[in-house]
Formats: C-alpha cells, structure tokens, sequence
C-alpha cells in the first residue's frame, strides 16, 4: 500500500514518533560508531514500513540541503585565533547542532508547503495515483514520490525509482516533474521516469515532452523527447536514443507485473530482480555475469529464474541467507 502523508493539519504522535527515529537515525550515522550491526539494524527499521524510509529520505535531503554546512567550511576569519583543538570541534558541534534541530525543522517544511503528499511504495509493490484533475501517476516498486496541486501549477519530485505518468495536457499550467537534477515538462504526455543507481531515464510513450539539466553546477542540456525517445542524462551529459515498440513494451511491461528479458545479461537480469524482491541474486563471477538471457518472468518469480538458468545455461543456486548465489 501507498503511504500518504497530508501536508496539512496536526502532526499524529505517530508522525512525530517516525521522524525522531529518523533524525536519531542521521545523527548515529554521521557522529557515533557505525558498525555492520548497527546498518543491519538499520536497514532493518527501514524497511518495516515506507513511512520510516520516507521520514529518513526527509532529514537526509534536509541534510545535504544544508551543503555540509557551507559556513562551517568556510568559517570567518575570528576561527583562525581559536585554539587547534577547539577548531577542530567546530564542524562536529555545529553539525551536531542542526541534525538535533531536524525535528523541529522538517515540521516546518513538512507543513508548510500544504498542498504537497507523499508517496512511497515498499519492495515490490505497486500503486496508481490518481490526481484532483484527471492525471495519473503509477509508483513501481521502491519508490518514494511528492506530489504538489495548486492553482499555480501541478508538479512532482521523484526522490528515487520508477513511476509512470499519464498526465492530462493544460498549457497554462504544465506538469513538472524533477528528478537527479533534471526536470521534466509535460506537453501532453504518456512518460516514464527511473531515478536509481545509474543515469536518469525519461521514455516517452506517447505525445511530447522537454527534459532539462537544472543542476546549478552542470552544463545546461535541453531536449524535447517524441514518442520512443530514450533519455539518459547526468549531471554532465545527456544522451537520445530511439526505442522500438518492442524495446518500449519491455519497459513498460513491470505496469503488469512483468520483467522482459531480450539478450539481457544475468548481471542485468539480476539487478532488475533485485529491485523487486527481498531475497537478492548474487551472480558469482564475470564469465556467468556476461552470458545472456531471453524471456518473461512475473517480478516475483525469482525461482522461474532460476530453473531457467540451470536448464538453459548448466548453473547451479545456492541459497545463502537472505541472498541466492549463482554459480557454474
């Protein structure tokens, strides 16, 4: 199920609760001991429930927002009187000071922009919004979404994975969607958007849409995408590609619950699996990493997988903890 959290009224105790675990969280990562326990731990309240990992994505972003505290890493020239072992406290006391201050800061914006929801969905899961006019947004698995509605504007950030949008075309308020440094404009749009690990990638289904680099630091690329372009883009570059309706299909296909595989690596294939499911395939070296694969597979069907491995290509599985290893 989505989790979606009104940015207008009281704060819940539980609201409370969920964000204090999270800037507790922040503050034992970046200042106390962090030991492989401790990020098991970890992982392990994040998991329980995607409001958790929602109100950690919240003080994380506030954190990087703040720039490392730009004036700690520039400090004013009084510093330089100050005892060297009271120096070298500066940065920790001061950063100290604003995750404690988190809390109460994230509140602020948390309420302050009152027409924006956000939206997360757990491993595996899959979820429509439906907007006040007509639009739709569909959330793949692990993917974390805000939405803001006004009279001004529509518009959406996505913080992290894959959604699809269908959104309803008004040319005096255009649909925005930002992601990695780069925003999206609709001009009457089917679209999908995968923020992950690798490059942003904005497909285009069906009308027209702009994509832009607005990173302050990056070099300004501008492209307006028509039905089966492929965009890849970082901070520093951006790249077209042209999609046949069978490559798009295979994209699009996790709107059914499907992973379509043509030539695929098992590298690959595994990382897409992964996305899906808590158990995660380990493939063992680089000569099986390389060979490839061809089929449709339900996301959940690790198992499918894998027996096709071991028919189609003699490899073995090996259950290990939570992690599936295959090998030759």
């Amino acid at each position: 199920m989505i989790d979606s959290f009104p940015e207008t009224g009281p704060s819940t105790t539980r609201v409370k609760e969920i964000r204090a675990q999270a800037s507790a969280w922040l503050r034992r990562r970046e200042f106390q001991d962090w030991d492989a326990a401790t990020q098991k731990e970890f992982e392990a309240w994040r998991r329980a429930s995607p409001a958790n990992a929602v109100a950690y994505l919240r003080v994380e972003q506030i954190w990087r927002r703040a720039d490392k505290l730009r004036v700690l890493k520039h400090p004013v020239r009084a510093e330089k009187s100050l005892p060297v072992r009271l120096k070298s406290l500066l940065p920790k006391v001061g950063a100290a000071i604003v995750v404690a201050g988190l809390v109460g800061f994230a509140s602020q914006i948390y309420f302050a922009n009152g027409n924006t929801r956000t939206y997360a969905t757990p491993v595996g899961a899959h979820e429509t919004i439906s907007l006040a006019d007509g639009s739709k947004i569909e959330l793949n698995t692990d993917t974390v979404l805000w939405v803001r509605e006004s009279q001004k504007g529509r518009s959406a950030e996505l913080v992290k994975g894959e959604a699809y949008f269908q959104i309803r075309h008004d040319a005096a308020h255009p649909f925005i969607v930002t992601a990695a440094d780069h925003r999206v404009t609709d001009l009457g749009t089917k679209f999908l958007v995968r923020c992950d690990q690798g490059p942003l990638e904005v497909a285009l289904l069906e009308g027209s849409a702009r994509i832009e680099t607005v990173g302050s630091n990056a070099p300004s690329h501008a492209v307006v995408l028509r039905p089966g372009d492929v965009a890849l883009a970082t901070v520093s570059s951006m790249s077209i590609s042209r999609s046949s309706s069978q490559g798009l299909a295979a994209q699009f296909a996790w709107r059914q619950g499907l992973l379509v595989f043509n030539h695929t690596t098992l590298a690959d294939a595994a990382v897409e699996f992964n996305r899906y499911n808590q158990t995660k395939l380990i493939i063992a070296d680089r000569d099986i990493a390389t060979r490839t694969i061809g089929g449709t597979f339900r996301t959940s069907d690790v198992e499918g997988f894998i027996e096709i491995t071991r028919q189609l290509l003699n490899l073995r599985a090996e259950k290990l903890g939570s992690n599936i290893v295959i090998t030759r």
